[in-house]
């Protein structure tokens, strides 16, 4: 189907309701074998829950799907063992431009601080991420992975969720204590439910042609508006795995989508805008083309009784910013440590409202911002374009220009500043390191060598204590930070320092090159308490053991 790229088969086995002719009861069922739906298999399975894993399919996405993957979608998927595969096939890359015409406008970086393990952003087609992530879960003795398993029938009558699923072999019936739904943007599931999304769907249409093709091009991202070779209609052009180049190429929204895909259009197309570049001899063969709308939806709420929502299930926004996977990725992130607390009874079911709460929060920001971008890169008026002209025009010389400039603003990570999980801060701090904000990474050595602070941190709750000298921690002080192991829900205490090794074998983070202490203004006896998902859930310039388990008990819903 694709040049570059041979679609696995994964095999179909006989479910064990049906081979016993018996209904089966599990703690969690995922729906949707895509990103999303695989990544909450492995982070509740690496957290100790079974779970069984739905798709009605055999094989990983077809055709030009996600692409992007941003930072903070890497650090979650090193958490889950699968980042470095990402980094390896992937492009990684810092640096956007934008184009007005034939002139460059404006650029930025979107990693100008030194010393983050993982890049800005990576290049990568989907279905390599799926592969990768499928191959993860298959690792794993505690995910049931059924292929060919289509969904037909769901009931939530708040005890438990009843599942209908059809197989080759014939349809089975089982059910869950909790349903995650990663069923995608069409959400069959959703709309078995009676549940529908608001929001906006935009007129316009774009061309996806992926091209294989060796070029020098940098390993960036080029935006242009209005070019030459495609006037008054904006391009975008990505690097990819395998020399593989995805271009968008607006059309506008009364364009015939069946005519635009056909060769005899497409390649002339990219003709021109090689030729713009100075390459019109450059060879190339159309990988894949496929002509899309989009819209900027979501759900009311992302929690339906027992039946949690993730996704392109919950949410969509159109693609300029690479919002959605990495969205989907940063929900599963929220979602999973949550339920794991809840099916542990360490947590009320009151907890899981917070997943919707804050990941609700995060969809409209990406709303926002994704629609923000789509105005702005298709104008909807001659007034609109006006403007946006002008803009463009100014932004090569004027710098407030350039902040009103948006080729789409690029996925960042959610800040949950306004969670009620968090414990406002007493202290003064500098920085953004505040309750709410996700961890920033920084290099740091450990007796067993190098290591990035993200790696030490996530999937329980940690304090990170700093001090000068870890040795200068007084033994009863150590005795009161390792007795937070034993609370109902353990609290780890990693001790941040520049030098020595703190007693009581608490776990010891040397600060090599002081980036910690940078970017967390950390202080001597300065205090962090962290959620599973590497956000930080409250700060102190002291420690005191008492703040520290009232800080819990509201991260947990405890309070």
């Amino acid at each position: 189907m694709l040049s570059t790229y041979n679609y696995p088969k994964f095999e179909y086995r006989r479910p064990p309701e049906l081979a016993g002719q018996r209904g089966g009861r599990y703690p969690v069922v995922v729906v949707g074998a895509g990103p999303v739906g695989l990544a909450a298999a492995i982070d509740l399975a690496l957290q100790g829950a079974p779970v069984v894993l739905l798709d009605n399919d055999d094989t990983v996405s077809i055709g030009s799907r996600g692409v992007c993957y941003a930072k903070r979608a890497l650090e979650i998927m090193d958490r889950l063992g699968c980042a470095e595969e990402m980094v390896q096939k992937g492009v990684s890359w810092n640096v956007g431009r934008t184009f007005f015409r034939e002139e460059e406008v404006f650029n930025f970086n979107l990693c100008p601080q030194p010393d983050h393990h993982r890049p800005g952003m990576i290049n990568l087609q989907q279905y390599y991420l799926e592969e990768y992530l499928v191959r993860r879960a298959q690792s794993l003795p505690n995910i049931d992975l059924r292929w060919k398993s289509k969904v037909i029938g769901v009931a939530d009558d708040g005890e438990r969720v009843a599942l209908r699923v059809e197989t080759p072999d014939g349809a089975y019936s089982l059910d869950a204590d909790w349903l995650v739904v990663a069923d995608g943007a069409r959400s069959p599931i959703r709309h078995m439910m009676g549940l529908e999304v608001e929001g906006k769907i935009f007129m316009d249409r774009f061309l996806i042609a992926d091209v294989v093709m060796k070029a020098d091009y940098p390993a960036e991202r080029w935006f242009w508006f209005d070019p030459p070779f495609h006037p008054n209609q904006s391009v975008l052009l990505h690097r990819q795995a395998d020399n593989v180049w995805r271009i968008d190429f607006q059309l506008g929204w009364h364009a015939d989508p069946e005519e635009e895909k056909k060769p005899e259009n497409v390649i002339p197309r990219i003709k021109a805008m090689l030729a713009a570049k100075g390459n019109e001899e450059r060879e190339f063969e159309l990988e894949w083309v496929s002509v899309y709308t989009f819209q900027c939806r979501r759900m009311h709420e992302f929690r339906h009784g027992r039946l949690l929502f993730t996704g392109d299930a919950a949410h969509q926004v159109s693609p300029f910013g690479a919002r959605g996977a990495n969205s989907g990725i940063q929900d599963i992130d929220n979602l999973v440590w949550k339920l794991k607390l809840v099916l542990d009874g360490k947590a009320p079911q009151t907890l899981l409202d917070t997943y919707s709460e804050e990941r609700v929060a995060a969809a409209d920001e990406n709303l926002m911002n994704s629609t923000r971008s789509t105005d702005f890169i298709t104008p909807k008026s001659a007034v609109s374009k006006t403007f946006r002209n002008a803009v463009l025009g100014l932004a090569k010389d004027y710098p407030f220009a350039r902040a009103l400039v948006n080729s789409g603003r690029l996925s960042v990570p959610s800040f949950l500043t306004e969670s009620r999980l968090n414990m406002p801060d007493a202290d003064a701090f500098a920085g953004v390191m505040v309750p709410g904000a996700p961890l920033d990474d920084a290099p740091c050595e450990t007796p067993g060598g190098e290591q990035w602070l993200l790696q030490a941190t996530g999937n329980r709750f940690q304090l990170l204590y700093y001090m000068s000298d870890a040795a200068d921690i007084a033994p009863a002080e150590a005795a009161a930070l390792a007795a937070l192991a034993d609370a109902p829900v353990p609290v780890e205490a990693l001790v941040v320092a520049e030098r020595g090794a703190a007693p009581g074998g608490l776990k010891t983070l040397i600060d090599s090159r002081g980036r910690i202490r940078e970017r967390y203004d950390l202080h001597p006896a300065t205090t962090y308490l962290v959620r599973p998902d590497q956000h930080v859930a409250a700060r102190w310039r002291t420690f005191d053991a008492g703040l520290v388990r009232a800080a819990l008990a509201r991260a947990t819903c405890n309070a």
